[in-house]
């Protein structure tokens, strides 16, 4: 069974040599530095592929350019195939590769061991052209709750040694794995921001890391600041989405409010990107836009 992001939500310098200098993994390995809210961090927002408007990705890229997104999120399945391309098309930008949205096959703690090879496999395929790409890291959750698994315990400790070799060869190429919670409706074994960062601190590796989305906050943490405090320099990429529908955010009005969430980011000196996975109940060449100002207003009260 192949890992499609649910169809990706119906929208669509070496590797080696840069693990090597250790400067891609300082910020991941390094103590936690707790930095206070006045702290001058940069929003860095990224989009993905699919959400923002353009028939091409060069249009796209015009897009997103013009209104002063710096970071490009795109999917994993073929993407050994795109390197050229979308290197081709960062040429001369401002706009880097942010994080690679899963793509693989398979699942980590499927009870099939062929099928847990695959997921392995596929993987590291993904991986090799992520470092090639200076990417962010590959976003991947263990199972969705539809995906036969191993019972709990013995799933959490068969994930940690599978991804002590997946964060050595993610090192190699230049770039980490990034475990995502989800809400429990569509994965129940890993749903918090803290569970992640636990499972990863067992795996004690710099390209061993997590993320945090917005969406799946909203309904499994407490408290989005606590919850990005939590995971300290384990955190190492951001979704966002509006907090009702999973649509742009400022599309569920008030209900979109991440102010504390980024005041989380803040007190962590979080460095890397806030990316859009969402869909638009309006047109998105209006509404990306009006979501970047929302952004970048929340940030500022933060």
């Amino acid at each position: 069974m192949t890992y499609n992001r649910r169809k990706f939500l119906g929208i669509t310098a070496s590797g080696a040599a840069l693990a090597a200098s250790g400067s891609f993994f300082s910020s991941c390995s390094a103590p936690l530095e707790k930095k206070g809210a006045t702290s001058q961090v940069e929003l860095k927002i990224s989009c993905q592929e699919g959400v923002a408007p353009g028939k091409t990705l060069t249009e796209k890229l015009d897009f997103m350019e013009q209104l002063g997104i710096v970071g490009l999120e795109v999917w994993g399945g073929g993407l050994e195939n795109r390197v050229n391309e979308i290197q081709d098309a960062l040429k001369n930008r401002s706009i880097k590769v942010s994080a690679i949205c899963a793509g693989f096959g398979g699942w980590l703690i499927a009870d099939d061991p062929a099928v847990r090879q695959t997921c392995i496999d596929s993987m590291r395929v993904i991986l090799e052209a992520a470092g090639a790409l200076g990417s962010t890291g590959l976003i991947f959750v263990p199972a969705f709750n539809n995906q036969p698994s191993l019972p709990h315990k013995e799933s959490r400790e068969l994930l940690v040694e599978e991804l002590k070799e997946l964060a050595a060869f993610a090192a190699e190429k230049g770039t980490r794995l990034l475990l995502e919670p989800l809400n429990r409706g569509e994965c129940y074994f890993c749903r918090q921001v803290a569970d992640a960062a636990a499972i990863m601190r067992d795996v004690n590796h710099p390209a061993a890391a997590v993320m945090g989305d917005f969406w799946h906050m909203t309904w499994e943490e407490t408290s989005d600041r606590g919850a990005f405090i939590s995971a300290g320099n384990y955190l190492h990429h951001v979704h966002i989405a509006s907090r009702k529908r999973r649509k742009m955010p400022g599309e569920d009005g008030a209900a979109d409010n991440y102010t504390e969430g980024f005041k989380g980011l803040k007190e962590i000196g979080y460095s890397d990107y806030v990316s859009f996975e969402c869909g638009s109940e309006g047109d998105p060449a209006v509404t990306l836009p009006a979501a970047v100002k929302l952004m970048r207003e929340q940030w500022e009260l933060a």
